[in-house]
């Protein structure tokens, strides 16, 4: 088993309608779906994996041999013990930004380049997602768009963030990556193909996020839940350590700025009835960079004390 699958290009033809309808069906569910014929070229997308696997090997590998999760399990491992390490991941990782620029790996021949491109287009793709749920909530084209950015033009924030997870030797005993809702918007993931990890939980029961060639994993983050008034939710998941295979895992988050003001949108709030709100605001209003201070010290807690907690703020 694993979680939807859905043709993209459907959404530019004649079965627009039924598309658009699997894809609310998939962030009501499920919170997580895969599109494929997404229009990214395949030939970007094998140049993005050339040059972030050769990122890893020639300027982070070494490092992360040397690093506090490594030796934290080379530790346990000394003293036989049964433990498990439950404060940090089995996971390199580094983020690009347009802000960080000047931070981006260096070493690898066209690296700067492609990612640049692969940004770009994804970006695209990340407001074509929105306008979609827009369309499907009943909401005026961009208002979600328009909501990330915080009356700001061009302000909401766009990042990629380049995760390997290397083979472990001792999964049982320690977390990839610590099971957690995303803090922000809508997230594109070009994951790894052929190496399997990511988890996502569907009534109860942890689901793998199957490899797919070239496809790219949608989810929604806890500010899409929030704009839908619980309509769509985001989703708990995790990545599992394997044994064999080195997985990839290149996440772009499309997050609202840290200054816009988030809230139901009111078109899907009722009217008020014999002075009762048929459809009552279920989150709070907030400005999206108090909620990231609460995300950052309560990311891996349940996600409901997090909006109690901003609206405290």
């Amino acid at each position: 088993m694993g979680i939807p699958v859905i043709d993209f290009s459907k959404v530019d033809g004649k079965e627009r309608a039924s598309a658009l309808v699997e894809i609310d069906r998939c962030c009501e569910e499920w919170g997580f779906f895969q599109i494929i014929n997404h229009g990214l070229s395949e030939e970007l997308l094998d140049r993005v994996k050339k040059v972030a696997t050769e990122c890893y090997k020639l300027e982070r590998e070494a490092n992360f041999k040397n690093s506090k999760p490594v030796q934290l399990l080379n530790e346990l491992v000394e003293k036989n013990s049964d433990e498990k390490i439950e404060n940090v991941d089995w996971e390199d990782v580094f983020l690009l930004s347009d802000e960080n620029d000047d931070e981006w790996p260096s070493k690898i021949s066209g690296f700067k380049e492609t990612m640049k491109e692969y940004r770009t287009e994804l970006k695209k793709l990340g407001n074509k997602v929105m306008e979609l749920l827009d369309e499907n909530l009943g909401l005026p084209k961009g208002y979600i768009k328009n909501a990330f950015d915080g009356g700001v033009d061009n302000a909401a924030f766009f990042g990629t963030k380049v995760s390997h997870y290397p083979p472990c030797p001792f999964p049982e005993k320690v977390n990839a990556l610590r099971a957690h809702t995303d803090a922000g918007g809508v997230v594109l993931l070009f994951q790894d193909d052929e190496v399997k990890g990511l988890q996502m939980l569907k009534d109860g029961v942890w689901t793998d996020v199957q490899p797919l060639k070239n496809a790219i994993v949608i989810n929604t983050g806890d500010q899409i839940e929030v704009l839908s008034n619980g309509k769509y939710k985001s989703i708990l998941h995790r990545v599992v350590p394997q044994t064999d295979g080195q997985r990839r895992s290149i996440a772009s988050f499309y997050n609202p700025s840290l200054k816009a003001t988030i809230a139901p949108a009111p078109q899907l709030l009722g009217t008020k009835v014999d002075n009762k709100e048929k459809d009552a605001a279920k989150y709070p209003k907030f400005v999206f960079g108090d909620y990231m201070s609460v995300y950052l010290e309560q990311k891996f807690q349940p996600k409901e004390p997090r909006f109690q907690a901003v609206a405290a703020v």
